[in-house]
């Protein structure tokens, strides 16, 4: 917490917030010796002394904006840690203006908030309320997910929509997933997919993991896992019923009349049907998977 109050009015407010609390290793300081600790002999900030204080630094009181931005700055410059730390600042005034504009996230207060503060914030706060940010993190990490979801959904089926045209086109000259069904299923399957997956309403738990890390791809190995063990599975029906279901589902083998007269691919065939039919059973049974939360979060 860095702000102009006394420095025993801040820590009051910072031990009933929960800032600081009496079993940890923690500074609180004012502007005056901050400034000392972080300095050199000729005057000039430090960044190996700065690394040294804010680790443990959690109250910053009688500071400067000048204050502000220098433990902002110097935070965004550390290297103390294994990752790059991700820096988000709320202010209100003109002089926050510049550690706003130097944190990763700017929020800015939409009503007591200064123009040059919402101008230099990333997000404004239209109701001046702190439990705001909390539903926004809550609210981003729900959308990721959902967008997540639905990359992942769309990947298993053109991953094994893919494979088993090309396989069978290559193999018989013949593709049993046709067009139509194809746009029938980008149309309406995806559709409601899309729709189930991007309505899903976020829950308290979002906030219980870690935060998703700068670099990190958006799809993870455990996504990537998924992906390829669920296009295997539909492969594998869908595979099964084209070149053996003549023989457990009373229907005539396609392939073999393809392999003796080309020109019965143009036909239609019930095998090619129930190898469609399978593909999309097979996608609605991943689809609801794919939108329960509390399997889809250890992905991250």
């Amino acid at each position: 917490m860095v702000t102009g109050d006394n420095i025993m009015t801040a820590r009051s407010i910072a031990t009933k917030c929960g800032i600081i609390k009496p079993d940890d290793d923690f500074l609180v300081l004012e502007g005056k010796e901050f400034n000392k600790r972080i300095r050199d002999s000729s005057g000039n900030i430090s960044q190996r002394k700065l690394d040294e204080v804010w680790p443990k630094l959690r109250v910053l009181a009688r500071s400067s904006p000048t204050d502000k931005f220098n433990l902002v700055n110097g935070i965004v410059n550390s290297c103390v840690t294994k990752n790059r730390e991700v820096v988000a600042v709320t202010g209100d005034g003109t002089n926050d203006g510049p550690a706003l504009k130097r944190a990763d996230v700017g929020f800015a207060m939409g009503i007591q908030g200064t123009d040059v503060a919402k101008n230099a914030s990333d997000i404004i706060l239209t109701d001046d309320n702190f439990s705001s940010i909390v539903k926004a993190m809550m609210w981003g990490r729900n959308v990721y997910d959902c967008i997540a979801k639905f990359l992942q959904f769309q990947l298993t089926a053109n991953l094994s929509a893919g494979v088993i045209s090309v396989v069978s086109a290559a193999a018989i000259s013949s593709v049993p997933l046709r067009a139509v069904q194809m746009l029938w299923v980008n149309l309406v399957m995806d559709t409601l997919a899309s729709l189930a997956l991007a309505t899903e309403p976020p829950t308290e738990d979002l906030l219980n993991r870690k935060p998703y890390g700068r670099t990190k791809s958006i799809i993870s190995p455990l996504m990537l896992r998924n992906i390829f063990g669920q296009s295997l599975y539909q492969l594998a029906i869908m595979f099964l019923i084209l070149y053996a279901g003549q023989y457990f589902l009373e229907v005539d083998s396609t392939v073999s009349k393809i392999q003796l007269d080309p020109h019965a691919a143009k036909e239609l065939s019930a095998q090619f049907t129930m190898v469609f039919n399978a593909f999309v059973c097979s996608m609605r049974l991943i689809q609801e998977n794919y939108t329960a939360n509390e399997m889809f979060s250890k992905a991250f």
